[in-house]
């Protein structure tokens, strides 16, 4: 007998002497899910980066109250269960959740879904839930045969308002519906409103035989600054559909990553890079392939409002490099493969209004990227958009106007140039 069997046998006893018959009953009959099969494993298919929505970008909190919000998003592999991961990572008090449930959706951004595919989801067997400050939490896993880009519903019921600190990703590119009342299974919400934006959903993992997740790990390049709404023409969205098509890479999902406006070393628009690696890189389910696109930001913003100094641009570039190696150790104590995409031209952006010395930084920052031995490949965005006829700004065949992001043929370009081998083992 082990020692937490001895344990109980010898309270049993201490608590039975000169007391008569003791009943102890169980509140909650609830039993940990089974392991999967040893032939299967979680992979995340979809996941989006947690931040602190802007006052404007906020759900309404009145809206919603007891009330029911509904958002729609695009699975990359598929697998027969699936578990949803819900997240309070910013709020500073309990999420208190009445119900979710999950259903493929009528189309990307409807308020519809397959009432006929429609299921509940529950948390440790319970259909409702309380997320603690800064937590997240994964739902039980379900049978849920879900095909490779499929479109998902994620149907949330508050119990009360939201936390007044919402997590959120404000650059869903999705349109989201929220309405008043128990609307969890209706197959339309009614008298709903709508706003492009991601709330409390963070990850859907799925359970296959086999196969890996890519996160890809950004800014508003990834992110997809300028796409079509409800689109899913961002560039990881388009190598998802290359890899599903692979006999050899169907078993990849696709995470996107990326945060508009973040940055490598300081906070902004969300953490800084290094801040959000674990959460929004290594803790994700099956994770072994990770692309670094990150730098513009930092670059940009040094001199934005005001030149800097020979001694300042130095700083910055030694600050950057070092950033990325914190983020290769981390990645690859995990066993997980970096590749380094190099930062791409924004000579001609009004927004940042570069000069020569930001060029030889983001020269500097590229040169480091491409040395062999820093990353396990190298995907050279920048060669491959750049302007030949002046390398400092996008080439007019991929510039979105801003001469900062890419057209939507630029993220179509960027997406058709990752090799498929790197992900075929």
């Amino acid at each position: 007998m082990d020692i937490g069997k001895r344990a109980l046998v010898g309270l049993a006893i201490a608590l039975s002497i000169g007391a008569g018959p003791i009943s102890i009953a169980p509140t909650v009959a609830w039993a940990a899910p089974a392991k999967p099969a040893q032939s299967e494993r979680w992979v995340a298919s979809w996941a989006t980066a947690q931040m602190i929505p802007a006052a404007k970008d906020a759900l309404p909190a009145a809206d919603v109250a007891d009330g029911t919000l509904r958002q729609t998003l695009r699975l990359s592999t598929g697998g027969g269960k699936i578990r949803i991961k819900l997240s309070n990572a910013f709020g500073t008090e309990p999420l208190k959740l009445a119900g979710v449930h999950v259903a493929l959706a009528a189309a990307p951004g409807s308020a519809r879904i397959d009432p006929a595919s429609d299921r509940a989801l529950t948390f440790s067997v319970r259909p409702e839930t309380t997320i603690p400050a800064g937590a997240e939490y994964l739902s039980d896993p379900i049978d849920f045969p879900a095909a490779p880009l499929a479109n998902l519903a994620i149907t949330i019921r508050f119990d009360g308002a939201p936390p007044a600190q919402q997590t959120s990703h404000p650059g869903s590119r999705t349109t989201s519906w929220f309405a008043s009342g128990d609307q969890l299974t209706a197959a339309e919400l009614t008298n709903a409103k709508s706003l492009d934006r991601w709330f409390v959903i963070a990850a859907v993992d799925v359970q296959r035989p086999a196969g890996a997740s890519l996160v890809t790990f950004g800014d508003s390049i990834t992110d997809g600054y300028g796409v079509t709404t409800n689109g899913n023409n961002r560039w990881p969205d388009i190598l998802a559909a290359r890899l599903q098509a692979d006999p050899r890479t169907k078993g990849v999902g696709v995470l996107n990553a990326g945060i508009g406006g973040n940055r490598l070393l300081l906070d902004g628009l969300g953490p800084n890079a290094l801040a959000r690696f674990d959460r929004d890189v290594i803790n994700q389910a099956g994770v072994k392939y990770v692309i670094l696109l990150e730098g513009v930001n930092d670059l940009g913003t040094l001199t934005r409002d005001q030149p800097a100094t020979p001694e300042a641009h130095a700083a910055l570039v030694a600050r950057m490099i070092a950033s990325y190696d914190q983020m290769i150790r981390r990645a690859r104590e995990r066993g997980i493969k970096v590749y380094g995409a190099t930062v791409m031209p924004f000579g001609g952006s009004g927004y940042y209004h570069p000069d020569a010395a930001n060029e030889q930084d983001r020269q500097a920052i590229n040169a480091w990227i491409r040395t062999p031995g820093r990353f396990d490949a190298v995907i050279d965005f920048d060669k491959l958009t750049a302007d030949p006829a002046n390398p400092s700004k996008l080439s007019p065949a991929f510039d979105s106007g801003d001469g900062l992001h890419p057209s939507l043929a630029g993220y179509k370009a960027m997406a058709d140039a990752v090799p498929l081998a790197l992900f075929a083992h």
